[in-house]
């Protein structure tokens, strides 16, 4: 007779996660989810190959967390923006795990879509990819600064966030740049 099922795949990650957001991945241990889960270390295997496939398994969970989200917050780049910073803040373990980027391509075009559809729409299709990895790799980097207690001159951090994201949105607004597909001059012409 089988062995009855004392876990899932999905309780497996769901502890990971829970531990990552308690005290980072070095707290992600096939021990510590094994006692999250009720079961021993070695069962754990069963249904995961090793500690580094459970945190694959947990980035690209939170990478497609990150995608609904995404798609929830609508076609405009600012509001795109604002949901990327708050998910960064309510989530700054998993933020940080999945800055290297899920390794499944569908897990990456499921992200990304928001963002390319709102930057096509933005800047035309030949440059929505280029658009959408400035406005992501500007708000990651604030983000990462908020999190990691960088801004300290004062001032309200909101306020800059506010700032540097309509200068953003601005030099991406087509109709400010010139006609569609307007590319402005490089420095010194």
């Amino acid at each position: 007779m089988p062995t009855p099922e004392r876990t899932t795949l999905e309780e497996i990650v769901a502890a990971a996660r829970d531990l990552l957001d308690d005290g980072g991945p070095a707290n992600v241990t096939m021990q510590a989810v094994a006692q999250r889960v009720g079961v021993r270390a070695p069962s754990l295997y069963k249904r995961v190959r090793d500690r580094e496939a459970l945190l694959t398994l947990v980035s690209t969970q939170i990478a497609l967390d990150l995608g609904a989200r995404l798609a929830e917050a609508g076609d405009e780049l600012e509001s795109l923006a604002r949901a990327y910073r708050r998910f960064a803040h309510e989530q700054p373990e998993g933020f940080r795990l999945i800055l290297g980027g899920p390794g499944d391509p569908e897990v990456l075009a499921r992200v990304s879509a928001p963002v390319l559809r709102a930057t096509g729409a933005a800047v035309g299709d030949e440059h929505a990819l280029d658009a959408a990895r400035l406005l992501t790799a500007w708000v990651t980097g604030f983000a990462m600064m908020e999190l990691l207690g960088a801004f300290r001159h004062g001032g309200s951090v909101d306020d800059a966030f506010e700032w540097g994201l309509g200068r953003i949105v601005s030099s991406l607004d087509l109709q400010e740049a010139g006609a569609p597909g307007h590319v402005l001059p490089a420095h010194g012409s």
